[in-house]
């Protein structure tokens, strides 16, 4: 199985990682990626909100989404699925595989725990900036490769 991309935006919407592990799909640029994450965020948050008028919490108060409304978890077309982990902090993991690829939550799990080891650990990390770590870069590499 085949795990294209990986995708993190912090919790303003902002991209602050990006990995390409496999050339399976159209090359993107970095102006592209920007879009995305900016695009995933904003629509993610509109699915918040959509829920059917008999699980809202009341009728007084709709504009509000219902307690546990989780946005967009998988995205999936005939070439990839787009599968969503979301932090308690509004961190969003995206991750780009094959549509067949089995027990993508237990990768994404995985890789958020990389990113807690190796990055929010980090004293010289600073919170909703771009993630520039060796040995995230490389814990996810190895983890990876060993799950081709």
């Amino acid at each position: 199985m085949v795990v294209f991309a990986l995708l993190v935006i912090n919790k303003a919407g902002g991209l602050i990682y990006n990995r390409e592990f496999h050339s399976g799909l159209s090359k993107l640029s970095g102006n592209d990626y920007l879009i995305l994450a900016g695009t995933f965020h904003g629509v993610h948050a509109i699915s918040r909100s959509l829920c059917p008028s008999a699980l809202r919490p009341s009728a007084t108060n709709v504009s509000q989404p219902r307690q546990g409304a989780t946005g967009i978890e998988v995205l999936e077309s005939e070439n990839f699925r787009m599968q969503c982990y979301q932090t308690v902090t509004g961190t969003k993991f995206l991750l780009f595989t094959e549509p067949q690829q089995p027990n993508v939550d237990v990768i994404l799990k995985r890789i958020y725990e990389l990113y807690a080891d190796f990055v929010m650990k980090n004293p010289f990390h600073t919170v909703e900036m771009p993630i520039r770590s060796e040995k995230f870069d490389r814990g996810l590499e190895g983890y990876i490769r060993v799950n081709r």
